[in-house]
């Protein structure tokens, strides 16, 4: 049960509140104790249980005398308390005793029943004139008894006695109130810290300058929201920071790139020439992505119809002079003319992009890298390359995963490709080729006809 899980709030403040107020009424009860003992209210009470005995034994004969039979707990309580006496009386006046009554009681006997219950205790040895008066019901009318000389019970068992028939029904009714009330009550104080916690599982990456509410939660978890909210705010500045950082630093080595690639074209052809040349794209291509990165956080592009053939036709013809130099065949592939989808040309460009050159980079610069474009919407790149472990399909579009640690590139293209598509409602993955090397499926919704 979630009551009883570990570390609840609700189950610490229920043990230790009864645990403190069971303590503070034992020891109030101690000291209400010590205080009447010590107070000497002095001298023994008699034991009621033989009023109600003698009462329970009164009878009429059938000549109409009254009379205390012999049962057996009469008889029981004779060998108890063999100088027990009594005087009785009824609303009529009729008066039956027995035992030795002390003169001092005699006179009780015309008024007894005008009295309906007494107590009077002896301080002295052998406490003779202790007496209880008690209204007994009987079968043949109610009885007003006045009785000495039983069995004696000292005044410190009494208030012990009492205290305890007291005691019990208080602490049930506290352990009620702990075990109904607490709950409710810490229920209704940490209401709002539900509220906290939903708004909190709203945090993530895209949705950065959210905080915490402060209002409706309990004084004392307020600092540790303003601290979380303090924290956040200088995530947000750190992320804000490093974002600028990323796309100056992008911006700025596009400039000496572009230079680079333009001294290189300029070499003699050769083996150094093209493998600089590779290097010099690769090097480009992680500033697009980089600043590719910032461009789909961007709010406030609009999406507009899309053709995804013509889109494609500019990519094979940018890419088909890196690819051929690297080994390779690039061609598109497809039986349509117009497969319009709704999105950004230039993040779906960029996109395609990433996946040719990702088989560029991974396809062992040999045999063909074929683009293909279906009436559906859906979109491949393949090649016929080493292709990628099912176990490492679902790996490779997350942030900064390489598929071999060594290899060189900063796993920034798939991710990039997956925000795209992600984006713009669709989905890619790896899907298994007929023929060896790796195969890339994007599917995308198409734009609505009309």
């Amino acid at each position: 049960m979630r009551f009883f899980r570990k570390r609840s709030l609700k189950r610490r403040l229920i043990w230790q509140l009864l645990f403190l107020q069971s303590a503070i009424l034992i020891a109030v009860v101690v000291a209400l104790i010590m205080l009447l003992v010590r107070a000497d209210l002095g001298g023994k009470f008699m034991d009621t249980d033989g009023v109600d005995v003698i009462g329970a034994a009164i009878e009429r004969h059938p000549d109409g005398k009254l009379v205390v039979t012999d049962t057996a707990d009469v008889l029981a309580l004779k060998q108890t308390s063999p100088n027990i006496w009594f005087i009785a009386r009824n609303k009529a006046g009729e008066v039956i005793t027995g035992g030795a009554v002390p003169e001092t009681y005699r006179p009780f006997a015309a008024v007894l029943d005008r009295l309906s219950y007494g107590e009077m205790r002896d301080t002295v040895e052998p406490y003779n004139l202790a007496v209880v008066v008690r209204t007994v019901s009987t079968d043949i009318g109610d009885f007003t008894i006045l009785a000495g000389n039983g069995s004696m019970v000292s005044t410190l068992f009494v208030i012990v006695l009492l205290s305890h028939l007291f005691m019990v029904p208080i602490l049930l009714l506290l352990t009620l109130v702990a075990l109904i009330a607490i709950p409710i009550i810490v229920s209704r104080a940490l209401s709002g810290i539900a509220t906290v916690a939903a708004r909190a599982e709203q945090i993530d990456i895209d949705r950065r300058g959210t905080r915490l509410p402060e209002d409706k939660i309990p004084v004392e978890v307020q600092p540790m929201v303003k601290a979380i909210n303090g924290a956040l705010g200088r995530l947000d500045d750190g992320y804000q920071r490093h974002q600028r950082f990323l796309i100056d630093a992008a911006h700025e080595l596009r400039t000496p790139i572009a230079i680079l690639q333009t001294r290189l074209e300029t070499m003699p052809s050769g083996a150094l020439r093209t493998r600089l040349l590779l290097d010099a794209n690769r090097v480009a291509g992680l500033a697009e992505q980089m600043l590719d990165l910032q461009r789909i956080n961007q709010p406030g592009e609009t999406f507009h119809d899309v053709n995804l053939v013509e889109l494609c036709q500019r990519v094979a013809a940018d890419l088909a002079p890196i690819a051929i130099t690297a080994g390779y065949e690039l061609s598109l592939e497809t039986t349509e003319r117009r497969v319009i989808v709704r999105g950004d040309s230039g993040a779906l460009g960029r996109a395609v992009t990433n996946l040719v050159q990702n088989a560029i980079e991974h396809g062992e610069h040999r045999g063909a890298i074929i683009i293909r474009v279906e009436q559906d919407g859906t979109l491949e790149v393949a090649d016929e390359g080493p292709g990628i472990p099912s176990a490492e399909r679902a790996l490779i579009f997350e942030p900064f995963y390489r598929l071999h640690p060594r290899e060189r590139g900063a796993g920034l293209g798939l991710n990039l490709v997956r925000e795209i598509v992600t984006r713009h409602q669709g989905h890619v993955a790896v899907v298994e080729e007929e023929t060896a090397g790796a195969c890339f499926r994007i599917t995308l919704p198409l734009a609505p006809k009309g």
